[in-house]
C-alpha cells in the first residue's frame, strides 16, 4: 500500500509541475456502463454488467496528454456451480458484486481533434464487496487492484464519448490463492461532459 501512495503521489505531483506548462487543461465528468468478469475456475465464464461515475482532468501538450480520472467502479459476477469444491463452506452460484475506488493514468494521444488514445495504468482500492462466499469469512477478495487500460475516444465539442478495455495484473484472490488465480477483465463504455 505504501508503494502505491508513492507512486500516486509522484504522479500527481508530475501532473501538477506538467500543468504549469500546458497547452490545454480541461475538467470534465462521465458515466458509463461496465461489462466485466472475473476470470478463475471460482466464476461463470460470462461478462455482466456494472456502472461507473467519476470525473477526470486532462492536460495537454500539443497531441500528447496526461488524463488522470477518479472513478466509482462496479464489478458483478456470478460464482461458479463448482466454487464449494474449491473452497470449503463455499456458495455455489451466489451474486457478486465489487465496487472499486478507481484511479486511472492514462497517457493520451489525439492524432486529429476529434479522437483520442489512451494507454496507461489503472489503481483500485475495494469499498465494498458481498460479504460472506464463503461461511465464517467476510472478505474473499483483495482489498488492492492494478489493471492496464487502453482505449479509444471521441471529442465531439464538450461531449467525451469513450470505449476501453482493461485487464487485471495482479492476484484479486484473498482466500488462497493457490487453490485459484482470479483477475478482472473487461469493458467500459462513457460518455463524459467538459465543464471547462
Amino acid at each position: 500500500m505504501k508503494t502505491r501512495s508513492i507512486a500516486l503521489s509522484l504522479a500527481l505531483l508530475t501532473m501538477t509541475a506538467l500543468g504549469v506548462r500546458a497547452q490545454s487543461f480541461e475538467i470534465g465528468v462521465k458515466g458509463g456502463i461496465n461489462l466485466n468478469k472475473i476470470d478463475g475456475r471460482s466464476f461463470n465464464d460470462q461478462f455482466k454488467w456494472g456502472y461507473a461515475a467519476g470525473g477526470y482532468a486532462h492536460i495537454g501538450f500539443g497531441k500528447w496528454g496526461i488524463q488522470p480520472e477518479l472513478l466509482w467502479n462496479q464489478t458483478n459476477t456470478v460464482t461458479a456451480g463448482s466454487f464449494s469444491d474449491i473452497y470449503q463452506r463455499g456458495l455455489n452460484n451466489a451474486n457478486v458484486s465489487l465496487n472499486y475506488i478507481t484511479v486511472p493514468l492514462l497517457l493520451t494521444y489525439q492524432p486529429f481533434k476529434m479522437i483520442s488514445f489512451q494507454l496507461g495504468p489503472q489503481f483500485g482500492v475495494l469499498v465494498n464487496q458481498t460479504e460472506n462466499l464463503v461461511q465464517n469469512t467476510k472478505e474473499a477478495f483483495k482489498k488492492g487492484d492494478i489493471s492496464g487500460v487502453a482505449g479509444a475516444q471521441l471529442n465531439l465539442f464538450r461531449f467525451r464519448v469513450g470505449l476501453r478495455y482493461f485487464v487485471g495484473l495482479n492476484e484479486l484472490n484473498g482466500l488462497n490463492s493457490s487453490l485459484d488465480s482470479w483477475k478482472n477483465q473487461g469493458f467500459q463504455a462513457y460518455l463524459g461532459f467538459r465543464l471547462f
